[in-house]
């Protein structure tokens, strides 16, 4: 088995091989050849703590395994570690043996960027140029560089709720040669693609914050009972997601679902806009919502093409179990 270390990922895998895995798993997805397995996520009832597992087969890219991890809200605070720890553990279908374990922080935030700029490349308009963020903390600004690789944007302009997080997304905005200003939420009229990456419970964007044309990569939303976007936002949308039962149950559209605002039968798969059987954006003025979930099959996706640079660059730690 293959130990790929949590710090040798960083130099080790780029968003370009990142997203291209991504896309090719929702690809995969959509056309019957990968398969997520059902989720385990729970409050532990310690650090305020959410766990959980995320697993699934890609046939297409021989990818069979599980993450296990999650949200520990106070890490930071108090052991100045990252609030989202998991690792990614792979098996080789043909034989059930274990094939690597990979750390599993710094591939979460490039993964969960990927899939955000796969939406942004497939929905959003082509002359998008201002890019709107709301929430500012560790994947934010993984989102934004990945995101500022898709579009000529112009202009990045952020929300948090805690405002002196968002010079974290300023820096990044600067090192990309790109003007940054922080505002209200009700100037993100002003963008043209909105980033939501956030872990709130409570409605953040509203209807009268979205200008017609607009693309909505909604990133935060994995938990039943958490909450981005107001429903009445996703109503007047066309809603395209990772998984549709995940989007259902416990992504941004089980609010408006239950609501009776919308349906799973109007939610498309963005692996069905990859693969052209489905229409993605159909005119200027229609208004996009991709709710990402963030499907186990990104994990294994991403670790897969993670292991095979660390085995050929030499860093993969092989051992015997």
């Amino acid at each position: 088995m293959y130990i790929v270390p949590e710090h040798e990922i960083a130099t080790l895998l780029t968003r370009q091989a990142a997203f291209d895995a991504v896309e090719k798993v929702f690809a995969a997805m959509a056309s019957g050849e990968a398969y997520n397995f059902p989720v385990v996520r729970e409050a532990i009832g310690h650090e305020d703590a959410l766990y959980g597992f995320k697993g699934g087969f890609d046939r297409a890219g021989k990818a069979l395994g599980l993450k296990a991890g999650g949200y520990w809200p106070n890490n930071l605070e108090k052991r100045g570690l990252i609030n989202h720890q998991s690792t990614v553990f792979l098996f080789d279908p043909d034989t059930g043996k274990p094939h690597a374990m990979v750390g599993g922080n710094h591939l979460t935030a490039l993964r969960t960027a990927a899939a955000s700029s796969v939406s942004i490349r497939h929905l959003a308009r082509g002359d998008a140029k201002v890019l709107g963020m709301v929430g500012a903390g560790h994947q934010a600004t993984f989102q934004l560089r990945a995101a500022l690789e898709q579009r000529a944007f112009e202009k990045v302009i952020g929300w948090n709720l805690h405002p002196e997080m968002l010079a974290n997304l300023e820096k990044v905005a600067q090192e990309a040669g790109v003007g940054f200003e922080a505002v209200a939420l009700e100037e993100m009229r002003a963008a043209d693609v909105i980033i939501t990456i956030t872990s709130s419970f409570d409605t953040i964007l509203m209807p009268d914050h979205v200008s017609l044309g607009t693309h909505i990569a909604a990133m935060g939303t994995d938990t039943k009972g958490k909450q981005e976007l107001a429903p009445k936002l996703l109503a007047r949308a066309a809603v395209f997601t990772d998984e549709v039962a995940q989007s259902v149950s416990l992504g941004e559209a089980q609010h408006a679902v239950s609501q009776g605002l919308t349906e799973a039968g109007d939610i498309r798969e963005i692996g069905a806009v990859i693969n052209g059987q489905v229409a993605g954006r159909t005119d200027a003025d229609e208004i996009t919502v991709f709710d990402g979930t963030g499907v186990g099959l990104q994990d294994l996706a991403v670790a897969a093409a993670l292991v095979g640079l660390a085995i050929k660059k030499g860093v993969a730690i092989e051992v015997e179990i």
